[in-house]
């Protein structure tokens, strides 16, 4: 418990720091909550999102999960979804991965990992996709780094798809969907070359996106890790 206390401690200093700045920041933030930004990032306690893009509390949505997966039938990520766009009329969601993601490397690992593996499944469902292009399965830099970033892009297109997005643009709301993935080794995003603005921009966009990271062939953009994602 003394090292939770600790945690407590923390959260009163950072309470007082904020409302030394700005007196009216709490008050202003419990009347309202108007992001314009839903990030779908990955749980990796290394990509904090709001400090990444420096953003106060309340200007960004979250949600993570283990290798910020969009699976249909994930009710938790669906519902954020649902409530960003005909709730807070958010104009921006952006699927957010990072290089070195443990979750990618042991989606594709020959040793069970426990009821994570029925999670994990969905990335390796993304190799098998790209397989003639990432080869033969080795654990190598390249492969990890090049399928992180295609999982960004399946599962930004994996959002284009959902009900609530396709409904938002055919009613005429203004939305857009990203994909970018961050550097841990330097602290910096990059654009993967998604971005979908309506149901018609879709499938080029996604084919133009996976060209781009195919381009890249073996060039590393970050560092692969054999651990699971939040270590």
């Amino acid at each position: 418990m003394k090292k939770l206390k600790s945690l407590f401690e923390k959260n009163k200093h950072w309470a007082a720091t904020i409302q030394k700045a700005n007196p009216q920041f709490f008050p202003t933030l419990a009347a309202q909550q108007a992001p314009e930004y839903l990030w779908i990032g990955c749980a990796d306690s290394r990509v904090p999102a709001n400090e990444i893009v420096d953003l106060l509390p309340g200007e960004l949505f979250v949600h993570r999960n283990v290798s910020n997966l969009v699976v249909h039938s994930d009710m938790n990520c669906l519902s954020v979804i649902q409530y960003a766009v005909d709730v807070l009329k958010v104009k921006d969601i952006m699927v957010v991965g990072h290089y070195g993601c443990g979750g990618v490397v042991a989606s594709m690992e020959d040793a069970r990992h426990g009821l994570i593996d029925n999670w994990l499944s969905h990335i390796r469902d993304v190799y098998y996709n790209h397989r003639k292009f990432l080869g033969q399965w080795e654990a190598k830099p390249h492969q990890v780094d090049r399928l992180c970033e295609l999982n960004v892009i399946e599962q930004a297109l994996n959002v284009c798809n959902t009900t609530t997005v396709i409904d938002a643009w055919a009613r005429g709301q203004e939305l857009n969907v990203h994909g970018w993935i961050y550097g841990l080794g330097d602290g910096l995003l990059r654009d993967l070359g998604f971005t979908v603005s309506g149901t018609e921009e879709i499938r080029s966009t996604f084919n133009d996106a996976v060209e781009l990271i195919e381009a890249k062939g073996e060039t590393v953009e970050g560092h692969s890790c054999t651990q699971f994602c939040n270590h």
